[in-house]
C-alpha cells in the first residue's frame, strides 16, 4: 500500500470505509505530528500523544470532508492545531520556561551528534518554547515542516500577513538571541 496515493488512500477510506487506507495514512504522518505536538506542548510527551491521537481520531471523522486541492499533511496538521487550541483553551496551557520543564532541561546530548550541534538544537528549543504558542506553531510548520506561508495560514485558519509577522518577528528574536549566546560559547 505504500505506493498508493495519499487522495487515493483517502477516496479508499471514504468510500470502502477501508480501515487498512486509512492506518498507512496514520503510519505516514504519525512521527512528524507527533512531534509537532511534542514542540507545541513544551515537550510533554505524554499530552503530545494524546494530542495526535485524538487528531486522528478527528480526521477520521472528518475525512469525507476532505477536498483533494489541499495536501493531506496540510489538512491533518490544520486538524492538529484545533485539537491543540482545544486543549489550550480548556486547561489554559501556559508558555512555561523550558528551564522549568524537567523533561527538556534534563536531556542528555545525542552522543552521536557534535556537541555543539547539539547545544545548538537544544538552544533553539528552548527559545521557540519560550514563544507564544500562536508564533511558537508558525516557526515550527515553516522551519521544522518547510509549509509554505499560505499552507501555515490554511492550517492555522489565520491570515497570510499574520504568518507573515510572525515569522519575521519570530526569526529576529531566534537571531538575536543565537546571536548573542554564540558569543557567549566563543
Amino acid at each position: 500500500m505504500k505506493t498508493l496515493e495519499e487522495a487515493v488512500l483517502v477516496e479508499l477510506a471514504v468510500s470502502e470505509n477501508d480501515q487498512r487506507a486509512y492506518a498507512e495514512l496514520v503510519n505516514r504522518h504519525q512521527s512528524n505530528l507527533r512531534y509537532s505536538m511534542r514542540q507545541l506542548t513544551n515537550w510533554n510527551e505524554a499530552l503530545a500523544d494524546d494530542l495526535t491521537q485524538d487528531t486522528f481520531i478527528q480526521a477520521f471523522k472528518e475525512l469525507h470532508r476532505f477536498r483533494k486541492e489541499a495536501k493531506f499533511s496540510s489538512w491533518l496538521y490544520r486538524i492538529g492545531y484545533n485539537v491543540f487550541l482545544q486543549y489550550v483553551r480548556k486547561k489554559q496551557l501556559d508558555t512555561q520556561s523550558i528551564d522549568d520543564d524537567p523533561y527538556i532541561a534534563n536531556q542528555v546530548a545525542d552522543p552521536r551528534q557534535g556537541d555543539e550541534t547539539s547545544a545548538l538544537h537544544q538552544k533553539v528549543a528552548k527559545l521557540l518554547s519560550m514563544l507564544e504558542p500562536e508564533r511558537r506553531s508558525v516557526l515550527h510548520l515553516f522551519l521544522h515542516r518547510q509549509n509554505t506561508q499560505q499552507e501555515i495560514s490554511d492550517i492555522m485558519g489565520i491570515p497570510l500577513g499574520t504568518v507573515k509577522t510572525h515569522i519575521n518577528r519570530g526569526r529576529s528574536a531566534l537571531q538575536q538571541s543565537l546571536q548573542g549566546w554564540q558569543e557567549k560559547t566563543l
